[in-house]
């Protein structure tokens, strides 16, 4: 009987309910707030569009061969009706764990830098706005003697985030007889370049967030002192993203690094519980981030902070959760749907692509807006406890 149903009456039903859950949930005040803030300054959502295609492009020209003009057939994409499109049950496995990620992002670094970290990493070593200058002094005065051990390891990671194209397009050819010590030479590369890829990524989520708060604020801003003001706060975020840092290094990098040089048995088996291992830390420590961007504090106090804003909001931190978890969910879904659905057909892959992408972006800069306006909306005994760093 349920099979004699329209597929569109379920859609139908998906969709109400879905703008049920939207409108009528406790943070709308502060979704609606997001959604004016990514309204008002675009470069929030289009800068993760920026991050996710050009990641995309790459994987698309290193992995996707194409043989010839026939392979961009657009009477590939006309009948979409013909396709062979998976059931849920054959993808869902696939969901959750993205899903997981893609929530865990918006309280630590929601997008994958690579290679624009390339571009980044060269932009910083020529002093680019300043920025190299304002990272040094902040690291100086911040730090003292430690902050230079971080600029060293920091400088490192940007030396092998220049290497890294060369690891990935020429090694190979290079490779002959000494192939296994070229394999263990671009992933030990890869592994100290993930460095400067994470944090150049927690850069640009402190910058998007200092920019969702000079909206709530009223404030106006000259660019070039806002990349610098930016920098200064990331100093105060560097001992968080430290920690990230050495843990995902330990028990994500390490073992994938090791079995380049013994034998590892099975340890790609053990991925998904590492990737989610360290989604469930950053969702649990949600708060700190964001405490540390807007209250420059040391990181033990960001830590109580966050405890006592668990303690007070987490019925709407839930909700949060929730709501991002939902948006993640359908949008891994549908990508898998539509991967599966597409599967060679190169034309289709590359529309669907360019559309997912913008789709994500946007989402994902909306979410994280929203979630900077609720974490105000919440600090009610902290609201004017921000200050300008002198240096």
């Amino acid at each position: 009987m349920l099979s004699s149903v329209p597929r569109v009456y379920p859609l139908l039903g998906l969709f109400g309910g879905y703008l049920v859950v939207l409108f009528f949930n406790p943070i709308r005040l502060a979704l609606r707030d997001g959604l004016r803030c990514l309204m008002r300054f675009k470069r929030i959502w289009l800068t993760f569009v920026l991050l996710g295609f050009a990641y995309w492009l790459f994987q698309f020209v290193t992995f996707t061969p194409i043989h010839g003009a026939s392979d961009l057939d657009f009477s590939q994409v006309t009948a979409p009706g013909s396709w062979e499109w998976p059931p849920f049950v054959e993808i869902w496995r696939d969901v959750p764990l993205p899903t997981l990620e893609g929530v865990a992002g918006i309280f630590d670094n929601a997008t994958t830098t690579y290679p624009l970290s390339v571009l980044a990493a060269i932009l910083l070593a020529i002093n680019w706005r300043g920025l190299h200058g304002a990272l040094f002094g902040a690291l100086r005065k911040r730090y003292g003697f430690w902050g230079y051990l971080i600029y060293l390891v920091l400088l490192i990671s940007v030396i092998a985030s220049l290497l890294k194209p060369i690891a990935f397009w020429r090694l190979p050819e290079w490779g002959g007889v000494m192939s296994a010590r070229g394999l263990q030479i671009s992933a030990t590369i890869d592994a100290v370049a993930f460095i400067f890829e994470y944090l150049f990524g927690v850069y640009i989520q402190v910058y998007l967030i200092t920019v969702c708060l000079a909206w709530i604020k009223g404030l106006s801003f000259g660019e070039e002192d806002l990349f610098r003001f930016a920098m200064r706060r990331f100093s105060y975020v560097l001992e968080w993203a430290g920690i990230v840092v050495i843990v995902s290094t330990l028990i994500v990098r390490a073992p994938l690094l090791l079995a380049y040089f013994r034998n590892v048995p099975d340890v790609l088996d053990y991925l998904p519980l590492e990737r989610f291992v360290m989604s469930a830390l950053i969702i649990i420590f949600c708060s700190v981030q964001i405490s540390l961007v807007l209250h420059n504090e040391t990181l033990g106090a960001a830590v109580r902070a966050h405890r006592e804003f668990i303690r007070r909001n987490l019925f709407r931190f839930g909700w949060f959760v929730l709501i991002a978890a939902m948006h993640f969910f359908f949008l891994t879904a549908c990508d898998a749907i539509v991967r599966g659905a597409v599967a060679d057909r190169v034309v289709g892959v590359i529309l669907w692509k360019v559309f997912y992408v913008c789709v994500r972006g946007f989402v994902t800069g909306w979410l994280l807006a929203s979630w900077v306006c609720l974490f105000r909306q919440c600090e009610t005994a902290r609201a004017n406890q921000e200050t300008w760093i002198k240096y």
